[in-house]
């Protein structure tokens, strides 16, 4: 292997197709019962507050990814506009979100797997989704885009089949009230604040658009197209589909809040057709496992370049795949850790570095902001106002998070820290940083003429 440069194979729709398909589209029919229960038969209401908050955020990723169009993410924006030591431990922080959610992808994806097949263990389908993936993507990302908008058209016309299916049930059976979804007599804002702050884990990953801004065509331009795009597109498509199942099924009162949706599929169009479309979202289900891992390899492979991570292990990419191969073994790897855990536990692992990645890059674009205010013309709503209610929002959500979600943060928090002084001797050596001339700021110079994107 030897030291190459990621190639610019990716238009905005093939950028936009990943973030959606590591968003899942189909998530708000699992999710729905929990959430309708939480929001007192209120989800739509709930998921348009959660897609407000988190464009919050979304805006101020879509300005890092103009003023800095580099693959390393809340990463590498932390590092320019915090310091580098800062940015070390954002990176840090958001690898316990990157390594251990393609675990998480393909542990619920062998569980939904052995539930249609239980003749088949979930260790195995374990093994066969990362094998699946990982070798899609060591390929190259031109056989990953192909596959993925593929996989993501499934996984869009299974909801859209389903949301068919509610709307021909309708028909036939007049709902009370359409306003009822969005507002009832149980509702409250506590309520739905609460119930919206779970929603907003179906958001994670439409940050994961800006690791591939190095194989991104006029990446300046599409990186933050689609990190909006992403979220517009994603939380319009969960209010809609929120808003027909709770016409479908009004109030909060489920059997099992969440098996909602399958009795719900059984209900608008038999149980044939709920057994068809439980695997069609199964299937299509590996178009987020194949966006999961590979955004994760990327991050990987920049923190390895910039020599954070053994640079001769994860900063090199294959010659001929123009892919970090090591990264995407290392990912695939981590399988075999999930083969022991919850999803429970699994998914304690990476809401944390999500939510302290969303927080950091807020704090960025405010950082960026204060350093040059006075030398560039900066609008004070984008750039100060919008990013700060976000990172209220982003601080929020980690506060909701689980006891052990905390813990586990925390925890490898710490270790970042003992890491960073060890690598540094102490602070008497500079954080680790790129020598190749990626990500300098020549990039940020050149953008500073028009920084007055949403």
């Amino acid at each position: 292997m030897t030291e190459t440069q990621l190639a610019r194979r990716l238009s905005l729709p093939s950028v936009v197709a990943f973030g959606l398909a590591y968003m899942a589209p189909s998530l708000v029919m699992v999710i729905f019962g929990v959430i309708a229960v939480a929001s007192a038969g209120t989800a739509p209401t709930a998921f348009l507050l959660a897609t407000g908050a988190m464009l919050l955020t979304a805006t101020s990723y879509a300005k890092m990814a103009r003023i800095h169009p580099v693959s390393g993410s809340a990463y590498f924006y932390a590092r320019k506009n915090l310091g580098s030591p800062v940015g070390f431990l954002v990176g840090w922080s958001v690898l316990l979100d990157y390594l251990f959610l393609p675990m998480v992808a393909w542990l619920t994806q062998s569980i939904y797997l052995n539930a249609q097949f239980p003749a088949v263990p979930i260790w195995v389908w374990m093994l066969v989704n990362a094998g699946l993936t990982t070798t899609v993507n060591i390929v190259g990302v031109v056989l990953a885009d192909r596959v993925n908008r593929i996989l993501t058209g499934v996984a869009v016309f299974v909801v859209l089949l389903f949301s068919a299916y509610c709307v021909k049930y309708l028909a036939g059976h007049h709902p009370a009230s359409i306003t009822e979804p969005f507002w009832n007599a149980n509702s409250t804002v506590v309520g739905v604040s609460a119930a919206a702050a779970v929603a907003a884990y179906s958001y994670l990953g439409f940050d994961a658009v800006t690791t591939l801004a190095e194989e991104t065509r006029d990446a300046r331009r599409n990186i933050p197209r689609a990190v909006v795009l992403v979220i517009a597109i994603g939380g319009t498509l969960f209010a809609v589909v929120a808003f027909l199942m709770q016409l479908v099924h009004p109030g909060a009162e489920f059997d099992d809040a969440q098996s909602a949706a399958y009795a719900m599929s059984i209900e608008v169009g038999g149980t044939l057709f709920a057994d068809w479309t439980n695997l069609a979202a199964v299937i299509a289900g590996w178009a987020s496992c194949l966006a999961v891992q590979l955004s994760s390899s990327r991050l990987l492979y920049i923190m390895g370049r910039d020599g954070v991570l053994p640079r001769r292990v994860f900063g090199r990419l294959d010659k001929r795949t123009k892919t970090p191969i090591f990264c995407l073994l290392v990912t695939g790897a981590m399988c075999i850790l999930g083969l022991n855990l919850s999803l429970e536990t699994a998914m304690g692992f990476i809401n944390f570095g999500a939510f302290l990645a969303f927080t950091a890059v807020n704090a960025c674009v405010i950082a960026y902001y204060v350093r040059h205010r006075r030398t560039r013309h900066i609008n004070t709503v984008n750039y100060l106002v919008l990013p700060a209610l976000g990172l209220c929002v982003t601080i929020y959500m980690i506060t909701r998070l689980s006891e052990l979600s905390i813990t586990i943060g925390l925890s490898w928090f710490a270790i970042g820290v003992a890491y960073l002084v060890w690598l540094t001797r102490g602070f008497r050596r500079p954080t680790p940083e790129s020598s190749t001339g990626h990500g300098t700021d020549t990039s940020e110079q050149r953008s500073e003429g028009a920084p007055s994107l949403a």
